[in-house]
């Protein structure tokens, strides 16, 4: 990949799970030799879905066309508004970027792009059959890195997703400090992360509760095709 470029562009949006992006943006913020930027419309405070707010540092018209990495974050309503916004989309396409990467449901943001088209790709398991709908091959994986394409699955899978590709940036030794600089050593309190894992009647809980999402998501994926 280039060492010529050093700017690693994380994408805000109203609606986004403001997880899947801090996690990555402490360790990016972590890699020496790197710009770290929140990029949106505006500079305006932009809220998460659980209400946390975020200052862009860039605005998308003022953003390097060059990138080491474009970095989408999911985010339920806030994702599928995202796979219908045509300037962001466009935003995405015109980027010549080293990575191009998500975390959660961004993925599907990046295939409503036409980006994933080709490539393996993860999101959160709820949504992993849409990758299909956009191009890409499922892959139900914490990470997924195909050629220059880096996603990772929901929410937490973004600070595995964040030491993964520290990896590829500087190297190994590099994201191990990383790693142990956060205490990142994960002992959950239950077994209870994933449909294998967790009873089923949660899982249908939950398939349940993201049945409206789904619905919407699908046919976001299915108009963004008719545009490729």
């Amino acid at each position: 990949m280039s060492n010529n470029r050093t700017t690693i562009a994380l994408l805000l949006y109203p609606g986004f799970t403001a997880l899947d992006l801090v996690g990555p943006h402490h360790i990016f913020s972590m890699l020496e030799g790197y710009e770290v930027h929140l990029i949106w419309k505006t500079k305006d405070l932009v809220t998460s879905d659980t209400g946390l707010s975020l200052q862009p540092t860039m605005t998308i018209d003022k953003c390097p066309e060059e990138l080491a990495v474009l970095f989408v974050p999911g985010g339920t309503s806030g994702t599928v508004k995202m796979m219908q916004d045509e300037e962001v989309l466009s935003w995405l396409k015109s980027r010549q970027s080293d990575y191009v990467t998500s975390v959660c449901t961004g993925s599907l943001v990046l295939g409503a792009a036409g980006l994933l088209r080709g490539y393996q790709a993860t999101t959160h398991w709820i949504a992993l059959d849409l990758l299909k709908t956009l191009g890409a091959t499922p892959v139900a994986n914490r990470v997924v890195a195909d050629r220059n394409r880096f996603t990772g699955g929901g929410v937490t899978a973004g600070i595995d997703f964040g030491l993964t590709l520290a990896a590829q940036l500087k190297d190994d030794r590099y994201a191990k400090w990383v790693q142990l600089v956060m205490e990142y050593s994960p002992q959950p309190p239950f077994q209870s992360g994933s449909p294998d894992e967790a009873p089923a009647e949660l899982t249908t809980m939950s398939q349940t509760m993201f049945k409206p999402f789904l619905q919407a998501a699908r046919s976001a994926a299915t108009a963004a095709r008719e545009t490729w």
